[in-house]
């Protein structure tokens, strides 16, 4: 008879908690069908939508950031956490869940700390190599922590790891393309090497003036296929710039990747920020990457990813202050070195975790089954 498991998966705010959470999810019901999931999320937040549309429950929390720049406006912020912390001890009654499960964004903090503070088992996935503050704080009560970088024992008690790697979306494992399916897909001509940019899906202004500011170097190198993924913020900006400077012809120009397994599949090297959820689907396809970290993270975080792939020959960096004129040439240069893409090939692809998602759910079920016994052992002791 299989176990009626009751999961929280709590966090949101971008694709790269969202995918890994979803992951997460679909692993714990490929072992157990009849498991209930319910997601926790924040308010306004893309998980509002990305979650329902893969067929799970969620309900928002009215959590916001901190802003560090206006910090007057912080009182408000306190507010909407006490209220989001109100809001996920009624949740977690309700709906009595065996564990939660935390993988970052706004709402992970309110909801895995109710749950720890009600003595349910709770699990963080960290999936940078540097640890935020939340996760810090709520790996104090928490009972497994899976992480995807070696050496987190500076940031959680070494007892509590379990080194898993991050879960990727499905579609880059299960019906995969072969490279000239996903060209043909993309339109793109399988006789040329083919550079992917992209800087998330609401874009990257460095990565985008990088591009503006070389379409001479793309002209010059009509052997090479561009694609360009703008992000939707930028896409008519973009757009607009590049025809008035020209298009070039081996340049393709577009707002948001509908099919990235394709993209990435046709790619022979991509130019990227540095997000944790991106990096693990790079390893998982040994792929090569040029990475420019965002400035505007909380500590930083997206160098040290970045720099983590780099001492292993995983991976460039590029700083964001230099994108404007390095990163083409650079780009152009190691696409022509054959050596060195497979070199960084190979080595992003040892730190790919493919069995990450079904390794975090088997983690998840043993916390659910050893709460279970212990809850069932405490009603026959009352009964005695």
């Amino acid at each position: 008879m299989d176990t009626n498991y009751r999961i929280i998966i709590s966090g949101g705010g971008t694709g790269g908690h969202i995918f890994p959470a979803l992951s997460i999810a679909d692993a714990i019901r490929s072992k157990h069908p009849n498991a209930e999931i319910l997601f926790v999320g924040a308010e306004n937040r893309m998980e509002m939508q990305r979650v329902p549309e893969a067929g799970y429950k969620i309900i928002g929390l009215p959590i916001a950031g901190f802003d560090r720049k206006h910090l007057w406006k912080n009182f408000r912020v306190l507010w909407l956490i006490l209220k989001s912390q109100l809001m996920a001890k009624k949740i977690i009654k309700e709906f009595k869940p065996q564990v939660a499960v935390g993988v970052g964004g706004y709402a992970s903090g309110p909801t895995l700390k109710m749950a720890a503070n009600m003595n349910i088992p709770t699990l963080i996935q960290e999936q940078n190599s540097y640890a935020g503050v939340t996760n810090k704080l709520l790996s104090k009560k928490a009972k497994m922590i899976c992480v995807a970088y070696e050496g987190m024992e500076r940031f959680f008690p070494h007892e509590k790891l379990k080194l898993t790697g991050n879960p990727v979306r499905g579609t880059l494992i299960n019906k995969r393309n072969s490279r000239e399916e996903s060209l043909k897909a993309m339109n793109l001509d399988p006789q040329k090497r083919c550079i992917l940019l992209v800087g998330g899906s609401l874009g990257a202004r460095s990565i985008n003036e990088s591009v503006l500011a070389n379409l001479d170097i793309i002209k010059e190198n009509s052997d090479i296929q561009f694609v360009w993924q703008t992000g939707k913020y930028y896409f008519e900006e973009m757009k607009n710039r590049v025809a008035e400077a020209g298009k070039p012809q081996n340049l393709t120009v577009t707002d948001f990747v509908l099919n990235m397994s394709d993209a990435l599949n046709a790619a022979d090297i991509v130019v990227s920020r540095a997000g944790a959820g991106s990096i693990s689907e790079f390893a998982l396809l040994g792929k090569p990457v040029i990475l420019v970290p965002s400035p505007n993270v909380s500590e930083d975080h997206q160098t040290k990813n970045a720099m983590a792939l780099v001492e292993k020959g995983a991976a460039i960096h590029i700083a964001d202050s230099k994108a404007k004129s390095e990163l083409l040439p650079t780009a152009v240069a190691v696409i022509k070195d054959t050596e060195r893409l497979a070199s960084l090939s190979e080595n992003i692809e040892k730190m790919g975790k493919p069995n990450a998602a079904q390794q975090i759910a088997d983690e998840v079920l043993m916390l659910a089954d050893a709460y279970i016994e212990k809850e069932t052992r405490r009603k026959n002791e009352n009964l005695k």
